[in-house]
């Protein structure tokens, strides 16, 4: 089976749910995996924004998360390291904070948020914040599998 990514919040390519946009709470989605490879040491997760005016936003870089974590709970704390999820980090999102930024278009047609779920075979082990260059510089190499979840969202013209 490959490796899968899921969300009880909505389907794929479906539209995410304003509570976790600027137009709601901005919490982050809940989210699932399903068949990890067994010879996976990390999850890595990375959501980015590919419809973004200036070239692809990132919202969300997660990493070095257990492989027996089998989803994500909803409204992740914006912390750096998150105890509660077996010590997993957080890195810096495109608005420069640690953890979940949610996504806010500007008015127009609706973004693609895809979320892309990596198991990798090392643990990264990186510190301070890093990006989501950062972490895919460090992910070179030690992609097992990987896997995305798309969402929408977009914002009616005012």
């Amino acid at each position: 089976m490959p490796l899968t990514l899921t969300s009880p919040a909505f389907n794929d390519r479906s539209t995410i749910p304003a509570k976790h946009t600027c137009d709601g709470a901005g919490v982050s989605p809940p989210l699932a995996f399903l068949d990890v490879p067994r010879t996976a040491t990390s999850l890595a997760l990375i959501c980015d924004d590919p419809d973004a005016p200036r070239g692809p936003f990132v919202h969300w870089v997660l990493y070095d998360l257990a492989t027996d974590v089998k989803q994500l709970p909803e409204a992740v704390p914006t912390f750096e390291v998150l105890r509660e999820l077996g010590g997993a980090r957080q890195g810096q999102n495109d608005y420069g904070r640690i953890g979940w930024g949610s996504p806010c278009p500007p008015p127009g047609a609706p973004h693609r948020y895809v979320f892309t779920l990596y198991a990798l075979d090392a643990t990264l082990g990186l510190k301070g914040g890093p990006t989501q260059a950062d972490v895919a510089r460090a992910m070179e190499g030690h992609v097992l599998a990987r896997t995305t979840l798309t969402g929408m969202f977009g914002r009616a013209p005012r």
